[in-house]
């Protein structure tokens, strides 16, 4: 990976699939991790299923929350072409691509602080609690705190917004996919696939 500068920010245009499983996740954690400050600790168990999925999803790409997405007709932006007999959501895994990344890091941060709270002290909450906040406000945004660190480290995204350094050249084999139904640009030319 390379250094890079610049501000990474997903597209916000429509609601895709991992556009709502953010919002949902983020929700889901805000709730679980109040919750567990206010009525009962084991409500923290909520955020550890949040985790668990969230790092299923980096690792072998299925995702329940996508899946009953896909099933209600949203679209996908990092979803694989074969979705098997079932019409399952399943993210693609032919790389560590900056999403994926999000994914693995957000389960296992907000995994890890959800025991720590149960073990130690509810102020590990707290850490949950921003995690829900950032991802509520990345999906409404598309700004990630997180998303723009492992941008500058070099992780590429699989899904670049119009005209950004990582975009696809035209004569990539997808060069003519479309981003939320808008044409992508590649290096401020219209790519083919109008």
């Amino acid at each position: 990976m390379t250094l890079r500068s610049g501000v990474y920010i997903v597209p916000t245009n429509s609601w895709y699939i991992e556009r709502t499983v953010r919002l949902s996740a983020g929700v889901v954690l805000l709730a679980s991790a109040a919750m567990a400050l206010l009525l009962n600790p084991l409500w923290m168990f909520g955020v550890i299923a949040t985790g668990l999925v969230s790092i299923n999803a980096a690792f072998a790409g299925f995702c329940p929350v996508g899946s009953v997405l896909r099933l209600l007709g949203f679209t996908t932006m990092l979803g694989s072409e074969t979705s098997g007999r079932w019409n399952l959501y399943f993210m693609q895994t032919d790389k560590w691509y900056l999403e994926r990344r999000i994914y693995l890091a957000v389960g296992i941060n907000i995994s890890v602080a959800s025991v720590l709270m149960l073990i130690y002290t509810p102020w590990f909450s707290l850490f949950t609690l921003f995690a829900g906040g950032a991802m509520v406000w990345f999906a409404l945004t598309g700004f990630c705190v997180m998303a723009n660190g492992l941008y500058w480290l070099g992780a590429e995204p699989r899904r670049a917004p119009d005209a950004m350094p990582s975009a696809r050249c035209t004569e990539c084999p997808k060069s003519g996919e479309r981003l939320g139904g808008h044409p992508i640009l590649v290096r401020g030319i219209l790519s083919s696939g109008q």
